[in-house]
């Protein structure tokens, strides 16, 4: 973390200018392509700042789950599809939200997501993070982060050239629970199956350690504490539910991560003298024309760079904006087969943590629940594969700040 012998006004100037590069990004993009893709880059910048602030881990939350029998990360997330399937169910029930069309994320459920999955979960321990955390640990100033991110994309494009025969193995429909239960239905059984997960976290915990753990004490009150973190991992849960909502209303569909990870490499290998128009993934009509299109008409891509430039906020006003390039070459070989695994697998699962869990299961999407439990078993190789890469407490214990 970095000391503070900063003036005031060097303190906030890189969030100043982080927030400004997104309030004058927002604007740019509403004036030349819409209004709500513009707010999107703002909404894309909240997330970062809770996604930080917050510490909201997938990765090492689950990793101290399995190693330690800690449940607090994984409560906190059941915290949060509660409220998104409240939030979620009435809208996509109805088909409208706030005079808009909405839809979910709803795929099938086959080979294809338990594979992809599974390599998404050994990704997340190997590259020391999921599609969130890559972007706000990297957004943050984590130079680790942003090799795993590297190969995130070259992962992604890959996944787009297999992702044809990928489909073609078994898979059975896709199905909703709104549209099976009614969002009444849908809700009720969402809500015993979040229950009965935090029920399990809390015996196990309590039966490994007597008790369960508390959040540790901050000497922050008040708006110090809320500038500049930590935030209770509630906080961040209703936090990334309520603007995952918001997503939901502007974009006419939930927040995702990946597929403009896709997107990045498919132009990068486009611009090398590539060409992937001929892949099936890149024929279907709405990846044809993002492929056609600029980037930055993209709602996914500006999302992702405003949650990168949010969370550059976050940890600058929070001190611990101080990138490290001294790097071990194992640490870098698990960031590079990571990322590849993270990147390849979310293309096989139709979406990664945020795309096919967060918002898969808020959607009512059982394919959700499919990727959950194949990520969480992927989850568990990668925690056996970590100490191949890492020492010490890095083996088995997530570092501050990571996802």
């Amino acid at each position: 973390m970095s000391t503070t012998t900063e003036t005031p006004a060097a303190t906030y100037r890189v969030p100043l200018i982080a927030t400004a590069a997104i309030v004058l990004g927002a604007l740019i993009i509403g004036v030349v392509f819409e209004a709500n893709t513009g707010l999107l880059m703002i909404v894309g910048g909240l997330f970062g700042m809770v996604l930080y602030h917050a510490a909201f881990g997938f990765t090492s939350a689950w990793r101290v789950f399995i190693t330690e029998r800690r449940g607090r990360g994984l409560r906190a997330q059941m915290v949060m599809l509660t409220l998104a399937v409240i939030l979620f169910f009435p809208a996509l029930g109805a088909g409208t939200l706030f005079g808009q069309e909405v839809y979910g994320f709803v795929a099938p459920i086959g080979i294809s997501v338990l594979v992809g999955a599974f390599l998404f979960g050994v990704g997340m321990q190997l590259g020391g993070g999921c599609a969130s955390g890559t972007l706000f640990t990297a957004g943050g100033g984590n130079a680790r982060m942003v090799i795993t991110l590297i190969f995130f994309v070259v992962g992604s494009v890959i996944g787009t050239a297999h992702f044809t025969w990928w489909q073609s193995l078994p898979a059975f429909q896709p199905v909703s629970l709104v549209n099976v239960a009614g969002a009444g239905g849908g809700i009720a059984i969402s809500l015993v199956l979040f229950a009965a997960i935090a029920a399990f976290t809390v015996v196990m915990e309590k039966g490994r350690h007597g008790k369960l753990e508390q959040a540790a004490p901050v000497d922050k009150q008040g708006y110090q504490r809320w500038l500049t973190g930590p935030w209770p991992l509630v906080a961040g849960a209703i936090g990334l539910a309520v603007l995952n909502f918001a997503t939901l209303a502007l974009a006419g569909r939930p927040w995702g991560i990946t597929s403009a990870f896709a997107l990045w490499g498919a132009k990068g290998f486009e611009l090398l003298g590539g060409d992937v128009s001929q892949w099936g993934y890149w024929q279907s009509p709405g990846n044809a024309a993002a492929l056609g299109a600029s980037v930055w008409g993209d709602v996914t891509t500006v999302m992702n760079v405003g949650i990168m430039l949010g969370a550059l906020a976050a940890a600058s006003l929070a001190g611990r904006f101080a990138p490290n390039f001294r790097i071990p070459l194992r640490s870098i070989l698990a960031a590079v087969i990571g990322g590849l695994l993270l990147g390849y697998g979310a293309r096989l699962a139709f979406g990664c943590n945020i795309g096919a869990y967060f918002s898969g299961i808020a959607s009512g999407s059982l394919h959700g629940w499919l990727w959950l439990v194949a990520a969480f078993v992927g989850n568990m190789a990668g925690v056996k594969l970590r100490p191949l890469f890492f020492t010490g407490e890095a083996a088995r214990k997530p570092t501050a700040k990571t996802c």
